[in-house]
């Protein structure tokens, strides 16, 4: 992507969310966004995959504290005419982004460092001044989905994922060469990036058009990857999930995405994480919980109440006398996996059984049950307070 391809492109835009969103917002757009276009659920639509892969991009830099405060400082500087440049003595000012970007400044051998150097060293993972000769390239980012059970989000899992990414042509050993013998465009003299001005005096560096940003030309072009030293790979690789992950998680692995390219290193691994529900326990922060019906007289006279737990042995809670339905205990240390190794509670709540069908020892004890609190009036307050208000 062109420096000012990237100023131009509004991410905010793209996931649909104002410029204050919140982290929080953020995420649930992209994931929105990233069920409604992902590959999976649009086979052989390419608008849908040229529309996801612009989601997962907007989603990179915003999703990012740091680079989605790197991005707002540059469009801030450079993007809508926010940076003019003012009238020299000659009625115009030459200016060359290049020097922001990690060459030499104004002032004789002086460093222009620091700064809008390093707000685009960091998203682009580049830097280098004009005399750079074929960088290493980083290699790309690739996302995953996996689903896991209950159970595996709770306790951690180690799961196989199958990806595809980019990776050196195996033919050429990623020279692009047939021969393995690829030379240095003359057009970028090796750089990958050519100059171009936009107006104003600007000059803004695009890909070169002729080496394709790579630096090197292949005289006789790889008939397996035409030239481009890229190959499509697939590989499957068992990563490790860590314990108490949440449904709609998205977790980072260094390193694991695409191999870089001469030498860079590779991309990183996004891996977007669905949970099963279970049909007993629920899941709040680091906590699980559970509903547990008792019945009337558990309830009214208190007693002990066993109770089940995901995975371990039951739990027996002393009931108090009086216990109102919908009442929540806690049974320490029985809950999900935190960050630091330590368990969450389980959060019981206790629901009120009202049987359907009574013997008539029990409806006769009932009734006499009725007859015994026949001046109470449980709705009361009820109405007083609705009187009152």
């Amino acid at each position: 992507m062109s420096t000012k391809d990237f100023i131009e492109k509004d991410y905010y835009k793209v996931l649909g969310v104002p410029k204050d969103a919140t982290e929080a917002e953020i995420k649930k757009a992209y994931r929105k966004l990233a069920r409604e276009f992902h590959p999976d659920a649009n086979k052989g639509n390419v608008k849908a995959e040229e529309r996801f892969k612009e989601i997962s991009e907007a989603n990179d830099i915003l999703g990012d504290p740091k680079k989605r405060k790197e991005y707002d400082e540059a469009r801030a500087l450079f993007g809508n005419g926010g940076f003019r440049p003012g009238p020299g003595a000659g009625g115009s000012f030459n200016f060359d982004l290049g020097d922001l970007f990690g060459g030499q400044g104004g002032s004789a051998g002086g460093n222009f460092g620091g700064g809008i150097g390093d707000v685009f060293g960091g998203l682009f993972n580049r830097g280098g001044g004009a005399g750079t000769r074929t960088q290493p390239r980083r290699g790309q980012d690739i996302e995953s989905e996996v689903t896991l059970s209950f159970m595996e989000a709770v306790d951690g899992a180690t799961v196989p994922l199958r990806m595809s990414s980019q990776a050196p042509c195996k033919a050429c050993s990623g020279t692009g060469d047939k021969n393995g013998t690829p030379r240095v465009c003359p057009t970028c003299v090796g750089t990958g990036q050519v100059a171009r001005g936009s107006g104003g005096g600007f000059s803004l560096t695009d890909p070169c058009p002729d080496c394709k940003g790579r630096g090197l030309i292949a005289e006789h072009p790889c008939m397996e990857c035409k030239g481009s030293g890229r190959a499509k790979s697939s590989r499957t690789m068992q990563v490790r999930i860590p314990a108490g992950v949440t449904d709609g998680q998205r977790i980072r692995l260094r390193g694991k995405g695409g191999p870089g390219e001469r030498g860079g290193p590779a991309g990183d691994l996004y891996v977007v994480v669905h949970v099963d529900a279970h049909p007993v326990f629920g899941r709040k922060d680091d906590n699980l919980t559970v509903t547990v019906p008792v019945t009337f007289t558990e309830a009214a006279l208190g007693g002990d109440i066993r109770v089940p737990t995901l995975g371990g042995p039951a739990v027996t809670l002393k009931l108090p006398p009086g216990t109102p339905n919908g009442r929540t205990m806690r049974a320490r240390g029985k809950g999900a996996v935190r960050k630091d190794g330590t368990r969450g509670d389980l959060l019981v709540t206790v629901e009120v059984s009202v049987p359907k069908d009574l013997s008539g020892k029990a409806r006769d004890a009932l009734e006499a049950y009725r007859e015994a609190t026949a001046g109470e009036d449980p709705r009361a307050e009820l109405f007083q307070a609705a009187k009152g208000a």
